[in-house]
């Protein structure tokens, strides 16, 4: 029986060679003119571009040589079967609009999941050089001033609360509604940063995210990284969200359950 520390190790070890292949595919193409960009979808504006599609191919070429084995979806070239019982999620690039805006809160999302979710994530930020883990025993992030712990933000009250969303580019009229609700109950909503919201909760600077419409590509690696940081991320119901949907993510329990109460008494008007 292989030893359970080793295979562990191993898992992270392919994680982190993963963020680095992504690193090295996306960053020439980053602030650096023309992306090949296209839109996936004709009715809003869903773009992709060649750093997307470079960044999957590169961890994919990693996840070949480390874990043949193992089964792979990502955003761009979806699934590939294994047979070890894991799976990588794979976003490319999360947060593309920002990418193609020039904004640096667009990141890597990378998920080692079984059948039950979620064990381990990486959030990586490339440009500034931040990489947040979460899952094995691990929660911490790597940037500029060296290593530090995740810890999520002491309980806050929901008027206290600072809220993060993508909205309201992404939902539709019924999710913002739930999402609205919560909004003008916390003292503070900002909008915008992608995965990167996902990761400022993990570091103990957001007290809530609230979204809708994400695929597990989008949310596999964030419930990995909050719940490490002691958070908690479900769907607008209470329930597992790792296949994606709406996603409540909160820096503690009691905040969780506040949001969720304003969602639904929304939703159920």
């Amino acid at each position: 029986m292989a030893d359970p520390t080793i295979e562990r190790e191993l898992l992270i070890a392919t994680a982190h060679a993963l963020a680095d292949a992504a690193r090295a595919a996306i960053l020439p193409h980053f602030r650096q003119g023309a992306l090949g960009t296209v839109s996936k979808e004709t009715t809003r504006y869903d773009p992709v571009t060649v750093a997307d599609r470079a960044s999957e191919a590169a961890m994919r070429a990693v996840l070949a040589r480390m874990r043949p084995d193992d089964a792979i979806l990502g955003e761009e070239e979806g699934r590939s079967a294994g047979t070890s019982g894991l799976t990588w999620v794979l976003d490319p690039i999360d947060g593309t609009r920002g990418f193609v805006s020039g904004t640096p809160t667009w990141g890597v999302l990378i998920a080692l999941c079984d059948a039950n979710g979620p064990l381990y994530g990486l959030i990586d930020q490339p440009y500034i050089g931040e990489r947040f883990e979460g899952g094995f025993g691990i929660a911490q992030m790597r940037g500029p001033l060296g290593v530090a712990p995740l810890a999520v933000a002491p309980a806050a009250t929901l008027s206290d609360a600072t809220l993060f969303s993508t909205f309201p580019e992404v939902g539709t009229p019924e999710d913002r509604r739930g999402f609205e609700a919560v909004r003008d109950a916390v003292r503070l909503t900002r909008y915008g940063c992608d995965c990167y919201a996902y990761a400022l909760l993990a570091a103990g600077h957001v007290d809530l995210v609230i979204e809708a419409g994400l695929q597990s590509y989008d949310i596999a690696a964030p419930i990995a990284v909050i719940e490490a940081a002691g958070g908690i991320v479900t769907d607008w119901t209470g329930r597992p969200v790792h296949d994606g949907g709406r996603v409540i993510a909160a820096a503690s329990r009691d905040l969780h359950g506040a949001a969720l109460a304003l969602v639904r008494r929304a939703l159920d008007a």
